[in-house]
């Protein structure tokens, strides 16, 4: 039988944006940027699921991205395993930031959920790292 409503769709309003322009996607199953798997489906980690037009889903998708960026940095600066401590995970971490950057350039900025200052704060600290390839942008 199928159904209007498929799982993983809701007819409602965007959790980031606020507009009602559907369809709105549920970001629960993938992998961060560096391969790891994550999974939201879980019930103790997903009692209030955000529902996302396609715009803030991509957006989503960016903070999250930052943000497992800036949490392997943070370990490499307390000295700690971290995943950027490959140098192709370190430039390719860097150029994920400008194009995230880029990314957020033609959007207005009512519609970010990451904020331009903060992802150019950390692709300066990136790029202060020693034995950080310069990657031009």
């Amino acid at each position: 039988m199928i159904t209007e409503n498929k799982p993983g769709i809701s007819p409602g309003r965007c959790d980031a944006c606020g507009r009602e322009q559907g369809p709105l996607l549920k970001l629960s199953l993938g992998k961060d940027f560096f391969g790891r798997p994550y999974d939201r489906l879980s019930p103790a980690l997903d009692q209030s699921p955000k529902w996302y037009c396609e715009t803030c889903s991509m957006h989503k998708n960016l903070q999250r991205d930052f943000r497992d960026i800036r949490a392997e940095l943070d370990l490499m600066c307390a000295s700690q395993p971290s995943q950027l401590n490959a140098p192709e995970q370190l430039q390719r971490a860097q150029l994920r930031l400008r194009e995230i950057s880029a990314i957020l350039d033609g959007h207005v900025a009512g519609t970010r959920l990451l904020d331009q200052a903060d992802v150019k704060a950390l692709i300066h600290r990136l790029q202060s790292q020693p034995a950080s390839p310069a990657v031009p942008g």
